[in-house]
């Protein structure tokens, strides 16, 4: 009897005081990408008015609210709070990995222990993150990738999104190192190689929903389909045009 491997369990510990509840759920669709979230908490003083729109939220998404008061002026005692859990979880082997939901580079040396315990350690948060943070996770998604862009008033055309150069050294990297001797590299290769290389590597930074789509519309990569094997779907592949 063939067993279907067990999803990762992840612990989605969020800190509310610097998070927004407007993106939540786009967050757990997203986080439901990589495993089942088991444990869920959100840390903020819930007693500010600061925090009322996350409220209605915690019971529609099962979130536990973890209640921690600014005791003094100036420091974060939210940020102790989720880093205490996190260790206790982490060290409690109950979980498989972590969704760190923050913008704040507190959480740097977090991510990063969390790493070195041989556990995953997912980030969300702007594109604002400062940069330790962003490379302490093993993977770093911007809660900007996950929102649908408005569409544009018919009279008045929206001015184009401002989109980062493309990444055409990190490209190339990935796809030589999974190439084989033609040439040709499958793209699930590509793309784990694409998150080793850079944590907060995501084709939606570059408008495009899959990473087939972006080498498909780049002119140094061509992207064939190949049939799959014993009636397993189509495989994607990848290789570099000779220039």
């Amino acid at each position: 009897m063939v067993t279907s491997p067990r999803e990762a369990r992840l612990a989605v510990l969020i800190d509310a005081d610097n998070a927004s509840a407007q993106h939540l759920e786009l967050l757990l669709v997203e986080i439901a990408k990589f495993g089942t979230a088991t444990v869920r908490r959100a840390y903020g003083d819930w007693t500010s008015t600061r925090l009322k729109k996350w409220k209605p939220q915690l019971l529609a998404h099962s979130l536990q609210p973890v209640q921690q008061f600014g005791y003094t002026t100036g420091k974060n005692s939210t940020d102790s709070a989720l880093i205490i859990d996190a260790m206790d979880l982490l060290h409690g082997g109950t979980v498989d990995g972590f969704c760190l939901v923050s913008s704040d580079s507190d959480f740097t040396r977090l991510a990063a222990r969390i790493r070195e315990e041989g556990l995953m350690a997912y980030g969300f948060g702007k594109k604002t993150t400062p940069e330790p943070f962003v490379v302490a996770c093993t993977k770093f998604v911007y809660v900007e990738n996950l929102i649908e862009p408005p569409a544009a008033a018919p009279s008045s055309p929206a001015a184009p999104p401002k989109v980062p150069p493309m990444p055409n050294k990190l490209l190339a990297e990935a796809v030589a190192t999974a190439a084989g001797d033609d040439g040709w590299a499958h793209l699930g290769a590509v793309g784990s190689n694409l998150s080793r290389l850079k944590s907060d590597f995501d084709s939606r930074t570059w408008g495009f929903a899959k990473l087939t789509d972006l080498f498909k519309a780049h002119s140094g990569y061509v992207v064939e389909s190949r049939t799959g094997v014993d009636g397993k779907p189509p495989n994607s592949f990848v290789r570099r045009v000779s220039t």
